[in-house]
């Protein structure tokens, strides 16, 4: 199990998310607004903007302050360099 930080000392498993998506869209809002009346969004922003939502396997959402950017190179941390490389194309 690899856990990567979120945000103010928050940790998930790499393992159950399965997006990390800009939470400005139309359909994220909806996404997030229906987890929040069901009570299966996790915010871990604390009191921060929400920058980021993550979709894990289990349907849960989890709001976190940091860039979906950001989060990506924890999970995948040669992520930056595939895109430096399709940049330079």
């Amino acid at each position: 199990m690899k856990l990567i930080n979120i945000g103010f000392g928050n940790l998930v498993n790499a393992e159950k998310v399965m997006a990390v998506v800009n939470p400005d869209g139309a359909p994220v809002k909806r996404l997030v607004a229906k987890a929040k009346e069901e009570g299966t969004a996790v915010d871990a922003t604390q009191g921060r903007r929400t920058k980021a939502v993550l979709i894990l396997d289990n349907g849960t959402i989890l709001l976190s302050a940091l860039q979906p950017e950001t989060i990506g190179r924890r999970v995948s941390p040669d992520l930056g360099l595939q895109e430096e490389k399709e940049e330079n194309e």
